[in-house]
């Protein structure tokens, strides 16, 4: 074969025999470097000759030296040297051999692979920097047999491998197979040598074809090696085509990419000098047309929206940069829409709009039934309006339970004062950039929700509905509720300023009006920017009204029905409010409507009648057994067990406290996932029974013998507050003394270890939800007297009231007569 030496196996051999990859450096490792030379020499010429089969090694990083092909190899260890210096000195071939850890800095016999490649030293440069270096021509591949020690270098019994012998058509298949592999490869590649691919084309051995190939290919290391210890030449050539066909596809792709990315820019430039050129003809013929009218078309669209003297300056400085930019410059179009976003803004001082109190008040009362204070609020709210047009009128925040019209009584103040309503969700929204927007910057920015809002309703003063207030989040982008200090206090909201815009914009003739479950999560400072109006939850006579009035006729429309061919009773409707549902608004008894009307409309639409009229006893069969019924009195006809009140953040409900007692040391056992102050609550009735034992009759000796077991059913809620401490004393009462607390009755109130009674909150939503689960008494802390007038007056009128000061108050009103044996009278007879 011709001796050759090429660039790519002189790159990937810099890694030869040294302690770095690569030829050292001189100024780093000279003075050690000629150290090991004398130090070799001197070795050398006391050297025996090695015994016959013995080959000095020279151990190599990061390169494998192939049968055939020439290589340069910078050496840099004093063994390496010597060895080099045997063989040069003996006349003698040498072994190669690739380190099984580039890392190794004095590879051992176990640190070398066994395959390595006999090679012939074809020229010993000593550099001037002191460096060694050596050209090697591999000659056959060889198996270590066996270090041999005694020298001062690595030598080896190796045993020579050699290839078998070519035959059949299928190894000159492969070959030919190969060598097209080849010739591609190298066509791909960018400034090849001449005489490497005349050598690809010349070589007649399948073998050393295969060798020259693998020298060459660009892969690991690892594999080269694994290609040098196949000796099954099938085998050797199908791993070398494999590898190759992969780096083909590589470089294949490559080159594509290369392609379309050097079209796609040469195509670009095309266009712009294509553009310039129409450009300054269009100007030469006078024929300005285009952009020119698109710019001009926007300087008076700037001009008619009365903007503000720093908004007008903005907006004409970004017209002039929009006028020199070029279509293409990527620019271009976030100018154009952020032009756009200022001159589609309303601008303009709005003119007054007239307010009709009497109008407002039949709009309301038109929209909803009941609510007659919130009503009253909001007449109270539009006249403040009509005599100070320019005021700061304060923010309505309207606070209550799913389903009550929260939203919808937005939409009516907007009908009623003649403007647009734009609506803004704010749930989940926890970025602050929703709020203030984005700054122009980024690369698809835009306004915040408020000025988009402000954009579609075309109207500076405008009735904003900010929907779910409440549910606002914080994340790592900021904090939006503090964002929406701003929007939010009418001292400031009169210089707004959007990120997006940049400039100021004037939000003071807006009317906000926002909406939210529960006040636990506003922060303060948000909450005082707003006057809070409580939406209680529909009583039943409420909700009957609502669904005759509205809500049937509003289910017939979605469901394509007309009045005449389909009717639901007033049984009903009531019999709906009382089995089906049991919230505090109207949503679930409008999807209840909705499915008995969708009956009728299948019954129609099939022809099978012309009128459905559905009445109490038709409801089973459209809506299935009752899902909800009066369990008070079921539950309570044990000792132990009493009703009590609670608030939650979609309207009040009743709970049930159940208390057990059996043999024990007189331990507390609470279950139904309470919380810390409820728990607290249990405790201190508990305390409370055992310092009054004598007086409620119970033999305290006996008491502390008992274990009780307090639950509170539905488990899987989470539990929380004081209200429940009377409801609990009393299960304890009734337990201890087997008299049993009346069905009829429920209770709320925090309890103190002096006996007292204390007030607590949600009043108005625990009235309710006792009135529709069928309660007629409710006991309440007589503190909470001061609440009386904010209970609805159908659920005053059919309720007793009893008013607690002490806990014993609480017994003598709660608890029947005894009709059997007490708690420790039954444990003394056990």
């Amino acid at each position: 074969m011709n001796e050759f030496e090429p660039n790519p196996p002189r790159a990937a051999a810099k890694s030869g025999v040294g302690d770095h990859t690569g030829t050292e450096s001189a100024a780093a490792h000279g003075a050690a470097d000629t150290a090991a030379s004398d130090e070799a020499t001197h070795a050398q010429s006391a050297t025996q000759a090695l015994p016959p089969g013995v080959l000095p090694v020279v151990a190599v990083r990061d390169t494998v030296l192939f049968p055939g092909t020439v290589f340069p190899l910078a050496i840099g260890r004093a063994t390496s040297i010597r060895a080099v210096q045997h063989a040069m000195h003996a006349e003698s071939p040498i072994g190669i051999l690739l380190q099984r850890d580039a890392e190794t800095v004095d590879p051992a016999a176990v640190d070398l692979h066994e395959v390595g490649t006999i090679a012939n030293i074809l020229r010993y440069v000593n550099a001037p920097d002191g460096g060694h270096h050596i050209v090697v021509q591999g000659l056959q591949r060889f198996r270590v047999l066996e270090f041999v020690e005694g020298q001062p270098f690595l030598a080896a019994r190796v045993e020579p491998m050699v290839d078998p012998e070519e035959q059949g058509t299928e190894i000159e298949a492969r070959m030919l197979h190969l060598r097209q592999q080849a010739i591609e490869a190298l066509q791909l590649l960018p400034s090849v040598p001449q005489e490497l691919t005349v050598a690809v084309q010349s070589v007649g051995s399948a073998g050393a074809l295969a060798d020259l190939v693998c020298a060459y290919l660009d892969t690991s290391v690892g594999e080269k090696q694994d290609l040098l210890e196949t000796a099954d030449l099938a085998a050797r050539i199908d791993k070398v085509s494999a590898i190759l066909a992969k780096r083909i596809e590589v470089m294949r792709l490559t080159r594509e990419i290369g392609q379309r990315t050097k079209a796609t820019f040469d195509e670009r430039q095309r266009e712009a000098i294509l553009r310039e050129q129409m450009a300054s003809i269009q100007r030469e013929l006078g024929e300005e047309g285009g952009k020119s009218a698109e710019v001009a078309e926007l300087g008076k669209a700037i001009d008619a929206a009365q903007m503000p003297d720093a908004a007008r300056e903005i907006a004409h400085k970004e017209l002039r940069r929009y006028e020199r930019m070029s279509d293409g410059a990527p620019e271009a179009g976030m100018v154009r829409n952020y032009l756009d976003w200022l001159t589609e803004l309303p601008w303009a001082e709005p003119e007054p709009r007239p307010i009709d109190i009497h109008e407002a008040r039949r709009v309301l009362d038109e929209d909803h039934f009941g609510l007659d204070k919130i009503k009253q609020r909001i007449i109270e709210f539009l006249a403040v309006r009509k005599l100070a047009p320019h005021g700061k009128a304060p923010i309505l925040c309207f606070v209550g339970p799913p389903g009550v019209g929260k939203t919808s009584l937005g939409q009516s103040i907007a009908r009623a004062m003649g403007r647009p309503f734009a609506h803004v969700s704010l749930g989940g929204v926890h970025d602050e950039a929703e709020i203030r927007g984005h700054r122009r910057t980024y690369i698809g920015s835009m306004p915040g929700n408020i000025i988009q809002a402000i954009r579609k309703a075309k109207a500076r003063d405008c009735v904003m509905m900010l929907d779910e207030i409440d549910k606002m989040g914080r994340g790592v982008q900021g904090d939006p509720s503090a964002a929406m200090l701003e929007v939010l206090d009418p001292e400031q909201n009169s210089t707004f300023r959007d990120n997006y815009l940049g400039v100021t914009f004037d939000l003071s003739r807006v009317t906000f009006i926002t909406t939210a479950n529960m006040l636990d999560t506003v922060p303060g400072p948000l909450r005082d920017r707003m006057e809070i109006i409580s939406l209680a939850g529909y009583t039943e006579s409420e909700k009957f009204e609502i669904a005759r009035r509205y809500l049937v006729r509003r289910e017939l429309e979605a469901n394509g029905l007309r009045a005449g061919q389909a009717t639901i009773t007033d049984d009903a409707l009531r019999q709906i409010i009382r089995d089906y549902t049991r919230e505090a608004g109207v949503r679930n008894l409008e999807r209840e409507i909705g499915r008995s009307l969708r009956h009728a409309a299948l019954r129609i639409a099939e022809g099978a009648t012309e009128h459905v009229d559905i009445d109490a006893d038709a409801l089973d069969a459209i809506l299935g057994p009752p899902r909800f019924d009066n369990e008070a009195a079921m539950r309570t006809s044990t000792p132990g067990v009493a009703t009590g009140l609670a608030w939650t953040p979609v309207g009040g409900s009743i709970l049930f406290i159940e208390a057990t007692s059996f043999p024990g040391k007189g331990g507390l056992i609470l279950t139904g996932q309470l919380g810390d102050v409820m728990r607290e609550s249990a405790q201190a009735a508990l305390s409370i029974v055992k310092h009054r034992a004598h007086e409620l009759g119970i033999d305290e000796k006996h008491l502390g013998r008992l274990d009780i077991h307090i639950h509170v059913p539905a488990g899987a809620t989470p539990k929380d507050g004081p209200s429940a401490g009377v409801a609990m004393f009393t299960a304890l009462v009734s337990l201890l003394t087997a008299r049993t607390v009346r069905s009829d009755t429920a209770m709320t109130g925090e309890i103190s270890l002096r006996g007292l009674v204390l007030p607590v909150g949600g009043i108005k939503e625990k009235i309710v939800a006792a009135a529709a689960a069928g309660i007629t008494r409710v006991m309440l802390p007589a503190r909470n007297r001061r609440d009386f007038e904010e209970i609805p007056a159908e659920a005053r009128e059919h309720l007793e009231f009893i008013w607690l000061e002490r806990v014993d108050d609480a017994i003598a009103a709660a608890l029947e007569p005894a009709h059997g044996k007490t708690e420790t009278e039954a444990f003394n007879a056990i």
